[in-house]
């Protein structure tokens, strides 16, 4: 395992010298920064860079609403596996949500497009890469430089990202105020010390993470996926709470049921998609009918984390 790593590392290294020159400019619509920056982001897109252990270079885009300035929500948007920040923004419309709410977005990038979820995925799981230290590091940064509120500290994700997503949750369920995961799935055993606030999308033809359960978590992991049914029974029963029994949302294609909110104040609620893919509802590409990111905001607004 030590020598896979190191070669993953290696070759890391290797497209990190051979990318994008020193001082490279952004891509259009971008404004270039660092996280020590202390001079206060304005309105619209900026990419930005964290040093992890004072080696690692782990690059996020940040979108800053328009309005007044303060402590906002953050929603912390992670991308599927071999997907990209870039991607996972054009991909959601979550832009367009944070400026008619007002709410921050943080759009990191994995390890080699990957993220350590657990049993998936990939370069990033391989080469034991801590995203959980990771995410740490970007709520503590945008925290401490009074951007974000503490207490509205939210995760969204698609599949390897939404994996991640829920392993976040896991380890510091104290930390984040809800997550929201589509065609995700929870890759590693845990016992979080608190209950979390979880909405889900997932589709009934998704090949990739099957809903029923199976397939293979990693290329090089046969271990298949729980089924969603058992990954919302899981995230109940830290909450203490009832069935998913009442529905909030009832469509041609799409169903969305809820717990209701529990005594300690959690929630689990899941959007089954009818015929839906390995797909972000509403997304590029998706069928128009479902829009997640509006939906999953909504969630979030309702929640913000005790104490």
């Amino acid at each position: 395992m030590r020598t896979v790593r190191r070669a993953l590392l290696v070759l890391f290294l290797a497209g990190a010298l051979t990318g994008a020159p020193a001082g490279a400019p952004p891509a259009p619509g971008l404004s270039a920064g660092t996280a020590g920056a202390t001079e206060r982001p304005g309105p619209g897109t900026h990419e930005r860079t964290l040093t992890m252990d004072g080696v690692w270079e782990r690059d996020y885009l940040l979108h800053v609403p328009p309005g007044r300035a303060g402590r906002r929500p953050l929603v912390i948007a992670l991308h599927g596996g071999l997907n990209d920040m870039r991607y996972m923004r054009e991909s959601t419309g979550l832009d367009a949500v944070a400026d008619a709410n007002g709410f921050l977005v943080a759009y990191p990038d994995g390890f080699m497009r990957t993220w350590n979820a657990g049993g998936c995925c990939w370069f990033a799981r391989m080469a034991g890469i801590d995203d959980v230290a990771f995410l740490d590091r970007l709520i503590d940064t945008l925290a401490g430089q009074g951007l974000a509120d503490p207490r509205r500290i939210y995760l969204t994700g698609f599949s390897n990202g939404g994996g991640m997503a829920y392993r976040y949750a896991c380890e510091r369920a104290r930390r984040v105020a809800a997550v929201g995961v589509v065609s995700g799935s929870l890759a590693v055993r845990c016992a979080p010390d608190a209950p979390v606030r979880v909405i889900a999308f997932h589709g009934t033809a998704d090949f990739s993470v099957p809903y029923d359960g199976g397939g293979n978590q990693d290329w090089n992991n046969k271990d298949p996926f729980p089924p969603v049914s058992a990954v919302m029974d899981f995230w109940r029963s830290v909450g203490g709470l009832a069935p998913l029994d009442r529905i909030t949302l009832e469509t041609a294609r799409t169903t969305c049921r809820t717990t209701g909110r529990g005594r300690t104040g959690a929630e689990v609620e899941l959007c089954t998609v009818r015929e839906g893919g390995h797909e972000w509802p509403g997304g590029q590409g998706a069928d128009p009918e479902l829009r997640a990111s509006p939906l999953i905001w909504r969630f979030f607004s309702d929640h913000a984390r005790n104490g």
